[in-house]
């Protein structure tokens, strides 16, 4: 008789195997080591960052087949324009490449491509570009990719706080005391899960003001590995490591 209840699996190799029940509903990305990439190898920041696009393709690709329903990748932060312009240049260029060369693919299978952050204060070009995306693959039923862009986790909750405001004194609708539920409503990622899984590879262990609210209970997974050396291999360890974990969320079981 068949077994309704009989876990589903994937074997990743000989002692290894995913949890189909059990994969992260959103898994959260700080894609880290993209300049110490191309520095070992000689090659100029920029040659990097087009190498992590490339590692973006596949890990977005995977996290879609696995069930993942929504993917968030640290991409540009707002410390990120203290870098050198040129540098900035280079992302803002790949953004807009990644958008244009990537959008039919990512469409027909299913992707939504939505951004958190603020966007207005990017050029123009790729405002566009991402509002066009955004409106083109909104009905959508694959994963969630959200490009963290002018994103910071201080700001974030600035933002909110700010929009509390204004909605307070404009409207006159918040007549109960704030609470947790209400305050999410404010934040860029409203509507999706806070993460369960949050993966930082290239040997640095910090979360560098990244969704400080949503990350209250999150798994961390870090790795030496730079960014655009992170495969579904690496992928696959992090959420195997995350399905050994014993998530209580402060409870005793």
């Amino acid at each position: 008789m068949f077994n309704i209840f009989k876990k589903r699996s994937i074997k990743i190799n000989e002692q290894l195997k995913l949890d189909m029940d059990n994969i992260p509903k959103h898994i959260a990305i700080i894609m880290d080591g993209n300049g110490r990439w191309a520095k070992e190898k000689n090659l100029p920041r920029s040659m990097g960052h087009k190498a992590g696009v490339e590692t973006i393709r596949c890990i977005v690709k995977e996290c879609n087949k696995l069930g993942v329903k929504y993917l968030t990748l640290y991409a540009f932060s707002t410390e990120n324009w203290k870098r050198p312009k040129e540098e900035i240049n280079t992302l803002m260029g790949l953004l807009i490449q990644y958008l244009r060369n990537e959008f039919n693919e990512l469409h027909e299978n299913g992707v939504v491509i939505n951004h958190i952050g603020d966007i207005t204060k990017l050029p123009l070009s790729c405002q566009k570009e991402l509002i066009s995306a955004y409106e083109k693959t909104k009905n959508n039923t694959g994963v969630t990719m959200n490009l963290a862009l002018n994103y910071g986790g201080r700001d974030e909750i600035v933002y909110a706080v700010n929009s509390l405001i204004k909605d307070f004194s404009e409207k006159g609708i918040l007549k109960q005391p704030i609470d947790e539920k209400t305050f999410n409503k404010y934040l860029y990622t409203k509507d999706m899960p806070d993460p369960d899984l949050i993966i930082r590879p290239s040997g640095e262990q910090r979360i560098s003001n990244f969704l400080l609210w949503q990350c209250a209970y999150s798994e961390f997974w870090y790795s030496n590995i730079y960014w655009p050396d992170f495969g579904v291999k690496d992928l696959h360890k992090a959420i195997a490591d995350y399905q050994m974990r014993d998530r209580r969320f402060g409870r005793v079981k």
